[in-house]
């Protein structure tokens, strides 16, 4: 099980600080929520600050990207310094051409679905895919509350990833907690991300093992 932490719950005061604490208290990632203000109704950062963060740690970047047409955008994200990047399947129509984009480019592809969308509409992909990330809230704000309706779809992903012998993770997203993360991680989960759940905890290395050990 590795954990991301989304930096958005950071305190952005303390920037540099907050990354090296996850990292210190053992994050397998460290996830980047990008938004355009279009697509979801937030705004958070570009690539200039992927940069910046990149050169502040040794975690691999994980970006998921919430804005219009990703395709517009993939280089110049990617030479930002990215490792993993995912972008949203109700957000272009050029789904394909995305995934070939950034692997060609020895980044990780996931392809985002939000919970209204239901799996099938990803299925044809998923063979091509490093991972999935499955939205258990609605993308724009960190903090919502967990919509325990999508677990379902999680373990639809794993069963269809699992029948068919393919190499694709499942990240989940949303309102993850050390009070539900058992549920995800028992519905197949692969990775999960934690915004409030790790960076409004008073202790980063304890919410990180209890997010992870979640199954046990």
């Amino acid at each position: 099980m590795k954990v991301a932490p989304s930096i958005i719950a950071a305190r952005f005061t303390e920037f540099q600080k907050e990354i090296k604490s996850v990292e210190i208290a053992g994050a397998d990632l460290l996830h980047l929520d990008v938004m355009d203000g279009v697509f979801v109704p937030n705004i958070t950062f570009g690539p200039m600050v992927v940069q910046a963060m990149n050169e502040l740690t040794q975690l691999e970047l994980d970006a998921h990207l919430m804005i219009t047409k990703p395709e517009n955008y993939l280089m110049q994200f990617i030479e930002a310094g990215l490792d993993w990047m995912s972008f949203h399947c109700e957000a272009t129509d050029r789904p394909e051409h995305c995934i070939k984009y950034i692997q060609g480019q020895n980044v990780k592809a996931g392809l985002a679905i939000n919970p209204g969308t239901p799996f099938g509409v990803i299925k044809n992909y998923v063979e091509m895919l490093d991972y999935v990330l499955i939205m258990t809230v609605n993308p724009g704000f960190y903090g919502q509350k967990f919509m325990a309706e999508v677990l379902p779809k999680i373990e639809e992903a794993k069963n269809w990833i699992t029948k068919h012998e393919l190499h694709c993770l499942v990240e989940v997203d949303g309102g993850i907690s050390n009070i539900n993360a058992v549920q995800v991680c028992s519905a197949g989960a692969d990775i999960v991300v934690a915004g409030a759940g790790i960076f409004k905890m008073p202790d980063y290395a304890k919410a990180i093992e209890e997010l992870r050990c979640s199954k046990g």
